[in-house]
């Protein structure tokens, strides 16, 4: 894609912009943090994704002529600004998590330095990224979890809009599915794609035999049929009769899963088909899945629950200035103090520090001063993504998604075993100011 993402944002960004231009302050050296204030209820850990996805709108936050056309047509700014815009190009440096960790309230997840102007024009747009790919994957790591290693899928394209459906799938692929139905987050991130055929399919047959034989001959007996159209017992009689006992998987969409799928799992046997997976894919979460896990389950869809976050669509996310140079040339440490929403002010630097075998017992925040890194034992969560405007390369594309893929894996083993349980809880790390 190579559209430009600068009108993917809020209309204050540009009228703070043109308000600083005006009053000369636009270019005030800035830092700005991105960070929760709480997870959603009951949630003990969440996992940022978005990051790659992040970088790439960013190299195109760029106002052709078309983008400065429609701000000049509604007035959105003065004919100063707008000249400002026309060659704005993000020149700071972003430092933040590497994709796929995991993350706790009050850390700073992403710091933002660079002049004031630069700095607030992508906050809607950081916001927005990260808000809803955090949510899918904080969703999709519990069901994960819950899963016990049977593999999972996303299925959630029709659920969703067309763009978050991409989203989607790429954050399910992070946080441990192992595969998606969407062909354009196979494309453009590298997730592998999966799928053979609706309920439509065995209805547009004379009978549903013919339809699987349909199937079977396009491709192959490793395919996986769907069997609850019409009567399951008879569906799968049927499956085994044209597929042969290597049939690869029958899907089930749809009744009482633990019930039906054990039913299931005794006929397959009985028919010779005993490697014949069953795929379930029937309004799954990580409940119904973690209720699942004593029954003959090889594989789960979801569709549904992870690209609406489990209930929770949106992380929490904000991003606040927290420091600028003064007219003296000195850090100014600054903080809004409303009634609920307060925030720290100064600079800071997030490590996570582990005990003896490696297991992760705090999160600690020190308050930098004059931009020295304090000494901490502790593992430093901040990695570069930018440095003078210039993306990381190694956060972008289909190897930076499989990058991130990985980093998850590891960054989950840290965490103690009580981060997994699916009851509610508060966060399994305490976050510590120093």
């Amino acid at each position: 894609m190579t559209e430009s993402s600068a009108l993917l944002t809020d209309r204050y960004e540009l009228t703070m912009l043109d308000a600083a231009l005006l009053r000369g302050t636009h270019d005030r050296e800035s830092v700005f943090e991105a960070f929760t204030r709480h997870l959603p209820a009951g949630r003990r850990y969440g996992v940022i994704a978005g990051t790659g996805r992040l970088l790439e709108l960013i190299e195109r936050f760029r106002f052709g002529d078309a983008e400065l056309e429609y701000l000049r047509d509604n007035e959105v700014v003065r004919q100063e600004t707008l000249d400002w815009l026309a060659d704005f190009r993000f020149s700071g440096t972003i430092r933040g998590y590497r994709e796929g960790e995991v993350y706790f309230p009050g850390s700073p997840f992403l710091i933002v330095d660079a002049p004031f102007a630069e700095g607030v024009i992508l906050e809607t747009l950081i916001l927005s990224v990260f808000n809803y790919d955090s949510a899918v994957a904080s969703a999709a790591a519990r069901m994960v979890t819950a899963a016990a290693g049977r593999p999972l899928a996303e299925m959630g394209s029709r659920r969703a809009n067309e763009r978050s459906a991409v989203a989607a799938a790429r954050a399910a692929y992070i946080a441990g599915f192992g595969a998606t139905s969407n062909l354009e987050a196979g494309r453009t991130w590298g997730v592998p794609t999966m799928g053979t055929a609706a309920h439509a399919f065995t209805l547009l047959h004379d009978s549903e035999e013919d339809a699987f034989r349909a199937q079977v001959a396009a491709m192959g007996p490793g395919t996986t049929l769907l069997v609850d159209t019409f009567d399951v017992e008879r569906a799968i009689e049927t499956a085994v009769k044209v597929a042969g006992p290597e049939l690869g998987a029958v899907r089930l969409d749809s009744g009482d899963l633990p019930k039906l799928v054990r039913q299931v799992r005794e006929q397959l046997d009985r028919l010779g088909a005993t490697r014949t997976r069953i795929t379930v894919t029937n309004d799954l979460d990580e409940f119904t899945i973690a209720a699942l896990s004593s029954s003959p389950v090889d594989s789960y869809g979801v569709g549904t629950s992870v690209v609406t976050g489990s209930g929770s669509p949106a992380s929490g996310m904000v991003y606040k200035l927290v420091a600028h140079r003064g007219d003296d040339g000195d850090w100014v440490p600054v903080a809004k103090k409303s009634d609920g929403k307060p925030s720290i002010p100064g600079r800071k630097h997030p490590v996570r520090r582990l005990d003896a075998s490696g297991h992760a017992v705090a999160e600690v925040v020190h308050i930098v001063e004059a931009g020295d890194v304090p000494d901490d034992t502790g593992r430093d969560l901040l990695v570069p993504l930018v440095t003078d405007g210039e993306p990381h390369r190694e956060h972008l594309g289909p190897d930076g998604t499989a990058r991130a893929r990985e980093h998850r894996a590891s960054a989950m083993r840290e965490l103690p075993d009580e981060a997994f349980r699916l009851g509610r809880g508060d966060p399994v790390l305490p976050t510590i100011f120093g």
